[in-house]
């Protein structure tokens, strides 16, 4: 049975010196690399990607994004009608959205200027033999505010 995933709730410190973003409670037990997104404008599904056995990590370092996660009945192409489970990520709630291998993922920037940090489980020299892409249309993802681009 697939945990399906899961989000690990962080912290928020100000103080005079500035903003300190925290999740003391993510282990990077099993991260073999990690990369910054900047999404070109909010509104735009950058996705969707599946991951047989694969483990993705999110963090918002900047602003907010929702992720959407979908467990398919089939691999390569999944049905169009499986629920998207979504997960709205902002920099002012810190947290790490973990998926695990067996879904596809998807994010959807929410505000200009957005960066999100994603860690994952596989070495880039592998990644190749367990990347599964469908078109950004394949399931719905809200897209508040409309396609607006990035100052």
């Amino acid at each position: 049975m697939n945990p399906g995933p899961e989000l690990i709730p962080g912290g928020l410190h100000r103080d005079a010196r500035g903003e300190v973003l925290h999740v003391n409670g993510f282990d990077f037990a099993g991260v073999d690399r990690g990369y910054a997104v900047r999404p070109s404008a909010t509104g735009v599904v950058r996705g969707w990607v599946g991951h047989r056995r694969e483990t993705k990590w999110f963090f918002v370092l900047r602003g907010a994004l929702v992720v959407g996660a979908v467990e398919p009945d089939a691999w390569p192409l999944p049905s169009r009608d499986l629920p998207v489970r979504t997960f709205e990520l902002r920099d002012s709630a810190p947290a790490v959205l973990r998926i695990p291998g067996g879904y596809f993922t998807a994010s959807v920037a929410l505000e200009p200027g957005t960066i999100l940090m994603v860690y994952s489980s596989g070495r880039i020299e592998q990644a190749g033999e367990d990347d599964f892409r469908l078109p950004p249309d394949h399931w719905n993802l809200p897209r508040p505010g409309g396609e607006q681009p990035i100052p």
